[in-house]
């Protein structure tokens, strides 16, 4: 049976000499660092209802804990006061369950969980409550190199790069989230059997991405993006200069860049001033100078785009560039597409000046056009005839992981 940690229990060592409130935060805080430290596998540890003060990092280690809280709204630790420690918690644990709890104002990342198995985030929150700020931290919910990963009812705001990110990981479900006013939504990189559905992405500069890095373990592939509201994502990019992030046009609905095997069907997609989805190279990234492509694959391949309902959007796109573009192409009153590609290639891959059937772009949605605008040449041969992505893509299997 497990052993329940009540952390609602106030410690009144020391509390004679300091002023009431200012005892209970810090007695609070030791007795949660404590019952961290002291865990063991099988155990629970409740955070009672209200505003908890909290200076210094939480770390848990321990596989197979229980950290949960009264709600998102009611259990809130605070950090606005953080003096030591890079993020709000780290977690190196497997099977570990986060649920029902608020994570607010960490100095750097908010939860990052790092190297897991079987990760559970239920109802958590984190943000930043001065809203987009570059001083705020980079990441909200951010398991990376794990395996079996559930996100399902949480909220993530004011990120200076990703709201819900995971990254070099392998089965993963976001699900029934929010996330908003960050940087990147929510942001699936280097990850492999991803699936984000049922997700709001509001507010942000790019709603939901789906990126490949180099110089990491592993490269991303087969991510479905589907049942999404992904709307108004048109907040400023406010990302610290050269991050991989701090490139992503403000207006900038879904985003896929030099990822594989990408489906992005029956999403609600509307009102994202640069375009509804983007698809990308890593070329046109700003990143591309600090790798080698000699062992990455910077290409977008193997995408599938069906079934979207799209609406507004590309009337204000971000960037002289693309404004100008938009002009030149369409008008002044004109909007660009719904679809943005910039239009690189593989040539070691062409065949009679066509990718292989299996690595092409595919869209098959209605009237939505492509525009190709020929990044690769500095907008030389920009086109929208569309009919070279008039075709389909075998279907992904959806994700499943253990833990749903």
């Amino acid at each position: 049976m497990s052993r329940i940690l009540l952390v609602g229990v106030v410690l009144l060592l020391g509390a004679c000499s300091k002023s009431g409130n200012e005892a209970v935060a810090i007695d609070y805080q030791k007795q949660l660092s404590r019952q961290l430290i002291m865990a063991q596998p099988g155990d629970l540890i409740e955070i009672p209802a209200g505003t908890h003060s909290i200076s210094r990092s939480l770390s848990l280690k321990v596989d197979g804990v229980t950290l949960r809280g009264a709600g998102m709204d009611q259990s809130i630790l605070s950090f606005k006061n953080q003096t030591q420690g890079a993020e709000g918690f780290i977690i190196t644990g497997d099977d570990v369950l986060l649920e029902g709890f608020a994570v607010e104002d960490t100095k750097g990342d908010g939860i990052k969980i790092n190297e897991c198995r079987n990760l559970i985030i239920r109802q958590v929150r984190v943000e930043w409550t001065n809203g987009p700020d570059e001083a705020n931290g980079a990441y909200g919910l951010y398991p990376v190199q794990c395996k079996n990963v559930l996100i399902d009812g949480s909220v993530a705001i004011g990120a200076s790069d990703a709201g819900i990110y995971v990254g070099q990981s392998d089965h993963v479900v976001v699900k029934n989230s929010r996330a908003e006013f960050n940087v990147a939504g929510i942001e699936i990189e280097n990850t492999t059997n991803a699936d984000v559905f049922n997700n709001v992405a509001t507010n942000n500069t790019g709603g939901i991405l789906v990126f490949n890095m180099p110089n990491l373990p592993q490269p991303g592939a087969k991510t479905r993006v589907f049942n999404n509201r992904v709307f108004n994502n048109n907040t400023g990019n406010f990302a610290p200069e050269g991050t991989a992030v701090s490139s992503v046009p403000a207006g900038s609905g879904i985003v896929i860049n030099s990822n594989d095997e990408v489906e992005v069907f029956a999403n609600v997609i509307k009102d994202n001033a640069t375009a509804n989805i983007i698809i990308s190279s890593f070329y046109a990234s700003g990143y591309s100078d600090r790798a080698s492509t000699d062992t990455f694959d910077p290409y977008p391949e193997a995408i599938f785009i069906y079934d979207n309902e799209f609406v507004g959007g590309g009337e204000s796109p971000d960037g002289v560039d693309l404004q100008a573009l938009r002009i030149a192409t369409y008008g002044l009153a004109g909007t660009l597409p719904d679809i943005l590609w910039d239009g690189y290639v593989n040539a070691d891959l062409l065949i009679d000046g066509q990718l292989p059937p299996e690595k092409q772009i595919c869209v098959q949605n209605g009237d939505a056009k492509v525009l190709n605008v020929d990044m690769a040449n500095d907008y030389a041969n920009v086109t929208d005839e569309s009919s070279q992505f008039d075709c389909e893509l075998p279907k992904l299997a959806a994700v499943t992981i253990p833990l749903q």
